[in-house]
Protein backbone atom coordinates (compact mmCIF):
# COMPACT_ATOMS: atom_id res chain seq x y z
CA UNK A 1 0.00 0.00 0.00
CA UNK A 2 1.44 3.36 -1.04
CA UNK A 3 1.71 5.86 1.75
CA UNK A 4 0.42 9.34 1.11
CA UNK A 5 3.14 11.94 1.19
CA UNK A 6 2.65 14.48 3.96
CA UNK A 7 2.51 18.03 2.65
CA UNK A 8 4.27 20.94 4.29
CA UNK A 9 0.87 22.44 5.17
CA UNK A 10 -0.25 19.23 6.89
CA UNK A 11 3.01 19.02 8.81
CA UNK A 12 2.81 22.61 10.04
CA UNK A 13 -0.83 22.11 11.02
CA UNK A 14 0.07 18.96 12.95
CA UNK A 15 2.91 20.71 14.76
CA UNK A 16 0.68 23.65 15.65
CA UNK A 17 -2.10 21.44 17.02
CA UNK A 18 -0.10 18.70 18.71
CA UNK A 19 2.78 20.66 20.20
CA UNK A 20 1.20 23.97 21.08
CA UNK A 21 1.27 24.59 24.83
CA UNK A 22 -1.10 26.95 26.59
CA UNK A 23 0.09 29.48 29.13
CA UNK A 24 -1.37 27.32 31.88
CA UNK A 25 0.62 24.32 30.63
CA UNK A 26 3.82 26.35 30.42
CA UNK A 27 3.52 27.64 33.97
CA UNK A 28 1.73 24.67 35.55
CA UNK A 29 4.50 24.18 38.11
CA UNK A 30 4.25 27.82 39.20
CA UNK A 31 0.44 27.69 39.30
CA UNK A 32 0.33 24.52 41.41
CA UNK A 33 3.24 25.33 43.71
CA UNK A 34 2.36 29.00 44.07
CA UNK A 35 -1.38 28.41 44.45
CA UNK A 36 -1.03 25.56 46.92
CA UNK A 37 1.53 27.35 49.05
CA UNK A 38 -0.49 30.57 49.00
CA UNK A 39 -3.65 28.82 50.18
CA UNK A 40 -1.88 26.79 52.86
CA UNK A 41 0.30 29.66 54.08
CA UNK A 42 -2.65 32.00 54.57
CA UNK A 43 -5.05 29.43 55.98
CA UNK A 44 -2.35 28.35 58.42
CA UNK A 45 -2.49 31.85 59.88
CA UNK A 46 -6.29 31.73 60.08
CA UNK A 47 -6.29 28.24 61.59
CA UNK A 48 -3.57 29.17 64.06
CA UNK A 49 -5.57 32.14 65.32
CA UNK A 50 -8.72 30.01 65.46
CA UNK A 51 -6.90 27.39 67.51
CA UNK A 52 -5.54 30.03 69.86
CA UNK A 53 -9.01 31.54 70.27
CA UNK A 54 -10.44 28.12 71.07
CA UNK A 55 -8.05 27.82 74.01
CA UNK A 56 -8.50 31.35 75.25
CA UNK A 57 -11.34 33.80 75.60
CA UNK A 58 -11.74 34.44 71.86
CA UNK A 59 -10.61 38.05 71.97
CA UNK A 60 -8.14 38.09 69.07
CA UNK A 61 -9.34 41.02 66.90
CA UNK A 62 -10.23 40.32 63.29
CA UNK A 63 -7.85 43.07 62.25
CA UNK A 64 -4.96 41.00 63.61
CA UNK A 65 -6.02 38.03 61.49
CA UNK A 66 -6.15 40.21 58.38
CA UNK A 67 -2.90 42.01 59.21
CA UNK A 68 -0.90 38.86 59.82
CA UNK A 69 -2.66 37.04 56.98
CA UNK A 70 -1.93 39.63 54.29
CA UNK A 71 1.55 40.44 55.61
CA UNK A 72 2.41 36.76 55.55
CA UNK A 73 0.81 36.35 52.12
CA UNK A 74 2.80 39.07 50.37
CA UNK A 75 6.06 38.42 52.21
CA UNK A 76 6.02 34.69 51.51
CA UNK A 77 4.85 35.27 47.94
CA UNK A 78 7.77 37.60 47.27
CA UNK A 79 10.15 35.16 48.94
CA UNK A 80 8.88 32.26 46.83
CA UNK A 81 9.09 34.30 43.63
CA UNK A 82 12.64 35.41 44.38
CA UNK A 83 13.63 31.85 45.25
CA UNK A 84 12.12 30.59 42.00
CA UNK A 85 14.00 33.27 40.03
CA UNK A 86 17.34 32.52 41.65
CA UNK A 87 16.98 28.74 41.44
CA UNK A 88 16.09 28.91 37.73
CA UNK A 89 19.00 31.26 37.00
CA UNK A 90 21.35 29.01 38.96
CA UNK A 91 20.11 25.95 37.07
CA UNK A 92 20.73 27.74 33.77
CA UNK A 93 24.23 28.80 34.87
CA UNK A 94 25.11 25.24 35.88
CA UNK A 95 23.76 23.88 32.60
CA UNK A 96 25.70 26.48 30.57
CA UNK A 97 28.94 25.61 32.39
CA UNK A 98 28.54 21.87 31.82
CA UNK A 99 27.53 22.45 28.20
CA UNK A 100 30.66 24.52 27.58
CA UNK A 101 32.77 21.72 29.07
CA UNK A 102 31.03 19.12 26.88
CA UNK A 103 31.60 21.24 23.77
CA UNK A 104 35.27 21.54 24.70
CA UNK A 105 35.50 17.75 24.94
CA UNK A 106 33.87 17.36 21.53
CA UNK A 107 36.34 19.84 20.00
CA UNK A 108 39.48 18.42 21.65
CA UNK A 109 38.67 14.74 22.28
CA UNK A 110 36.22 13.79 19.53
CA UNK A 111 37.25 10.11 19.44
CA UNK A 112 36.48 9.61 23.12
CA UNK A 113 33.14 11.36 22.73
CA UNK A 114 32.45 9.26 19.63
CA UNK A 115 32.99 6.01 21.52
CA UNK A 116 30.84 7.26 24.43
CA UNK A 117 28.04 8.14 22.01
CA UNK A 118 28.20 4.74 20.33
CA UNK A 119 28.06 3.02 23.72
CA UNK A 120 25.03 5.08 24.75
CA UNK A 121 23.14 4.19 21.58
CA UNK A 122 23.98 0.50 21.95
CA UNK A 123 22.54 0.61 25.49
CA UNK A 124 19.41 2.18 24.01
CA UNK A 125 18.90 -0.87 21.79
CA UNK A 126 20.69 0.01 18.54
CA UNK A 127 23.09 -2.39 16.86
CA UNK A 128 26.77 -1.51 16.68
CA UNK A 129 26.45 -0.68 12.99
CA UNK A 130 23.39 1.51 13.55
CA UNK A 131 25.09 3.30 16.46
CA UNK A 132 28.21 3.99 14.37
CA UNK A 133 26.09 5.35 11.52
CA UNK A 134 24.11 7.61 13.81
CA UNK A 135 27.18 8.97 15.56
CA UNK A 136 28.84 9.62 12.19
CA UNK A 137 25.85 11.82 11.38
CA UNK A 138 25.90 13.50 14.80
CA UNK A 139 29.57 14.40 14.30
CA UNK A 140 28.62 16.57 11.33
CA UNK A 141 26.51 18.77 13.60
CA UNK A 142 28.41 19.63 16.79
CA UNK A 143 25.53 21.61 18.27
CA UNK A 144 23.15 18.65 18.06
CA UNK A 145 25.87 16.26 19.17
CA UNK A 146 26.43 18.38 22.26
CA UNK A 147 22.69 18.39 23.02
CA UNK A 148 22.61 14.61 22.57
CA UNK A 149 25.45 14.15 25.05
CA UNK A 150 23.88 16.54 27.56
CA UNK A 151 20.59 14.67 27.40
CA UNK A 152 21.72 11.06 27.01
CA UNK A 153 25.10 10.90 28.78
CA UNK A 154 24.55 13.43 31.57
CA UNK A 155 20.72 13.18 31.61
CA UNK A 156 20.33 16.88 32.33
CA UNK A 157 17.03 18.65 31.56
CA UNK A 158 17.54 21.69 29.36
CA UNK A 159 16.50 24.90 31.19
CA UNK A 160 17.73 27.27 28.45
CA UNK A 161 14.22 28.07 27.23
CA UNK A 162 12.89 28.94 30.68
CA UNK A 163 12.30 32.60 31.55
CA UNK A 164 13.21 33.21 35.21
CA UNK A 165 11.45 36.59 35.46
CA UNK A 166 8.22 35.25 33.96
CA UNK A 167 8.31 32.18 36.20
CA UNK A 168 8.92 34.33 39.28
CA UNK A 169 6.01 36.62 38.41
CA UNK A 170 3.71 33.65 37.79
CA UNK A 171 4.67 32.16 41.16
CA UNK A 172 3.98 35.44 42.98
CA UNK A 173 0.74 36.12 41.09
CA UNK A 174 -0.86 32.73 41.73
CA UNK A 175 0.46 32.62 45.30
CA UNK A 176 -1.33 35.90 46.07
CA UNK A 177 -4.50 35.18 44.06
CA UNK A 178 -5.16 31.79 45.65
CA UNK A 179 -3.73 32.85 49.02
CA UNK A 180 -6.28 35.63 49.38
CA UNK A 181 -9.22 33.20 49.33
CA UNK A 182 -9.02 31.99 52.97
CA UNK A 183 -9.04 35.65 54.09
CA UNK A 184 -12.05 36.76 52.04
CA UNK A 185 -14.68 35.89 54.73
CA UNK A 186 -12.73 37.95 57.28
CA UNK A 187 -12.55 40.82 54.80
CA UNK A 188 -16.17 40.89 53.57
CA UNK A 189 -18.17 39.32 56.43
CA UNK A 190 -16.56 40.96 59.44
CA UNK A 191 -18.63 40.33 62.54
CA UNK A 192 -20.20 37.09 61.30
CA UNK A 193 -20.17 34.42 64.06
CA UNK A 194 -18.94 31.64 61.73
CA UNK A 195 -15.99 33.31 60.03
CA UNK A 196 -13.61 30.40 60.58
CA UNK A 197 -16.13 27.90 59.20
CA UNK A 198 -16.64 30.13 56.16
CA UNK A 199 -12.88 30.33 55.71
CA UNK A 200 -12.64 26.52 55.86
CA UNK A 201 -15.19 26.18 53.07
CA UNK A 202 -13.53 28.94 51.03
CA UNK A 203 -10.18 27.21 51.43
CA UNK A 204 -11.66 23.85 50.44
CA UNK A 205 -13.18 25.47 47.36
CA UNK A 206 -9.83 27.01 46.44
CA UNK A 207 -8.05 23.67 46.79
CA UNK A 208 -10.79 22.04 44.70
CA UNK A 209 -10.45 24.71 42.01
CA UNK A 210 -6.69 24.30 41.92
CA UNK A 211 -7.05 20.52 41.68
CA UNK A 212 -9.47 20.90 38.76
CA UNK A 213 -7.10 23.31 37.03
CA UNK A 214 -4.24 20.87 37.48
CA UNK A 215 -6.39 18.06 36.07
CA UNK A 216 -7.54 20.19 33.11
CA UNK A 217 -3.94 20.90 32.10
CA UNK A 218 -2.42 17.47 32.76
CA UNK A 219 -5.53 15.42 31.80
CA UNK A 220 -4.52 12.85 34.42
CA UNK A 221 -6.87 11.24 36.94
CA UNK A 222 -9.26 13.94 38.16
CA UNK A 223 -9.80 12.36 41.60
CA UNK A 224 -6.07 12.09 42.14
CA UNK A 225 -5.54 15.75 41.21
CA UNK A 226 -8.30 16.94 43.55
CA UNK A 227 -7.58 14.43 46.32
CA UNK A 228 -3.89 15.25 46.59
CA UNK A 229 -4.64 18.97 46.83
CA UNK A 230 -7.32 18.51 49.49
CA UNK A 231 -5.22 16.06 51.51
CA UNK A 232 -2.30 18.47 51.53
CA UNK A 233 -4.51 21.36 52.64
CA UNK A 234 -6.22 19.36 55.40
CA UNK A 235 -2.89 18.15 56.78
CA UNK A 236 -1.36 21.65 56.85
CA UNK A 237 -4.48 23.23 58.35
CA UNK A 238 -4.71 20.57 61.06
CA UNK A 239 -1.10 21.17 62.08
CA UNK A 240 -1.62 24.94 62.20
CA UNK A 241 -4.80 24.59 64.27
CA UNK A 242 -3.13 22.16 66.67
CA UNK A 243 -0.18 24.50 67.16
CA UNK A 244 -2.60 27.37 67.78
CA UNK A 245 -4.34 25.43 70.56
CA UNK A 246 -1.04 25.32 72.45
CA UNK A 247 -1.28 29.06 73.07
CA UNK A 248 -3.72 30.90 75.27
CA UNK A 249 -4.81 34.46 74.42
Amino acid sequence: MTQKKVSRFDLEKHLAEEHKMSGFSTYLREIVYGGNDGIITTFAVVAGFAGANAQGNGTIPLLAVLLFGFANLFADGASMALGNFLSTRSEQDVYAGIKAKEMHEIDHNPEIEKEESIEILIRRGFTVKQAEQLVAIYMTNKSYWTSFMMNEELELPNPEGEKPAHMAFATFFFFVIFGCIPLLPYLFFMGHPSLFTMSVFATGGAMLLLGLLRWRVTMQNVWRSIGENLALGIAAASIAYFVGTMFRV
